[in-house]
């Protein structure tokens, strides 16, 4: 059955409606009055009972949707999403995601080492074999759930090589601080796989033995070509997907 969230508009406020539905539907969410997978009402039902044209109520759900806490599902309508959806386009962090969906992303720092020799990562980034490369582990959290290791190289001359301190590495996504000084990603190979997780990962990520990982390996590339930054990133499976448009071809 569809679940019903108290919503109470203030028609003189000068904060739009579709703004105060979306807050309002994020704050039931965000208090446990609705499960994941639980289905809302449809837009019509919401319009109706609060008295709204179905745009102002399509584009409040469409906010919730692009901030991965609702997910339309053909034949059931639109439901509350069981874990973070990452939508695939132009190169962004995990950090930016989180922020532009007004979560609360949290970084922990675990290695900063800028003399790691790493002969995958300087394929990756067309580097000679046994070049010295900036290696940066973090621990990604939402508020207090943890939800991913990122394992990331540079080249040792990136521009943002002295701005990559414990403390702006905690506070600030490494893209954001990649764009700050110059170095602007615009495309990236991403490929995706699952696996078990180690005991480390186990032990940072809090899971059993039986919970699953998703994997994502990474290389970002400039609007020259050249490889800026790779990565291997692990993710909780209950907490983390992906998701993906693409086009279909009906020959």
């Amino acid at each position: 059955m569809p679940v019903t969230l108290p919503v109470t508009l203030d028609r003189d406020s000068s904060v739009p409606l579709y703004v105060q539905l979306s807050e309002q539907l994020l704050q039931g969410i965000e208090a446990g009055r609705v499960r994941a997978g639980d289905p809302l009402e449809t837009e019509v039902d919401l319009a109706d009972r609060l008295n709204l044209s179905r745009p102002t109520v399509r584009r409040a759900i469409a906010e919730l949707v692009a901030r991965g806490l609702l997910v339309r599902r053909r034949g059931i309508g639109t439901v509350v999403a069981s874990r973070w959806v990452h939508r695939m386009g132009r190169p962004n962090s995990i950090y930016d995601d989180l922020t532009t969906a007004k979560r609360a992303p949290v970084s922990r720092l675990l290695e900063l080492d800028f003399d790691v020799t790493h002969r995958k990562a300087a394929t990756q980034l067309d580097l000679p074999v046994g070049t010295p490369l900036i290696h940066i582990t973090r621990l990604r959290l939402v508020g207090a759930l943890p939800l991913a290791i990122l394992e990331n190289w540079l080249p040792p001359t990136t521009p943002v090589r002295h701005a990559l301190t414990p403390d702006r590495l905690e506070r600030t996504g490494l893209y954001a601080l990649m764009r700050e000084h110059g170095v602007h990603p615009v495309n990236a190979v991403q490929t995706f796989g699952a696996r078990n997780a180690t005991g480390r990962e186990r032990s940072l990520l809090k899971l059993s033995r039986a919970d699953p990982l998703l994997t994502m390996s990474r290389r970002a590339y400039d609007d020259d070509g050249t490889p800026i930054e790779c990565g291997e990133h692990c993710y909780r499976g209950d907490q983390y997907a992906i998701e993906v448009a693409v086009g279909v071809d009906e020959r």
